[in-house]
């Protein structure tokens, strides 16, 4: 089982680092060409995807900063670290509750008017 393990796993770690490399946009690979970079991935199959991994492309930091995702330059937030969309939650919340106090309000007047026209029918009935 361990010596499988030993041939198995620098080989999921060269085809991740293949594949990693395969997908990475042409301008966020570092030092080396593309090409280069699958050619040394495939031809030293233990080191190459180290190798790959720590100085092959520019690495983003996840959530890092007001930007997100891409260095600054825009893109996904999660929402709970987005202030803007909480703002928007806080806003529709806000509204949301004044129409319903107000749909309780009218719903409450219109009881007391429906009490206020029962009590003086039972008045007129006793007299």
């Amino acid at each position: 089982m361990l010596r499988a393990l030993m041939f198995i796993l620098p080989l999921a770690l060269t085809i991740y680092a293949f594949i990693d490399c395969l997908n990475t946009p042409e301008d966020e690979v570092k030092h080396l060409p593309k090409v280069v970079w699958v050619i040394i991935i495939l031809l030293f199959w233990v080191v190459g995807p180290i190798v790959w991994l720590f100085a092959g492309k520019t690495r983003r930091t996840v959530g890092g900063g007001r930007g997100g995702g891409r260095g600054g330059r825009g893109g996904w937030v999660a929402p709970d670290d987005n202030p803007e969309f909480l703002k928007s939650l806080s806003e529709e919340k806000k509204e949301r509750d004044e129409a319903l106090f107000e749909d309780w309000e009218a719903d409450l007047r219109r009881r007391e008017d429906e009490l206020k026209r029962r009590d003086e029918g039972d008045e007129e009935k006793d007299a």
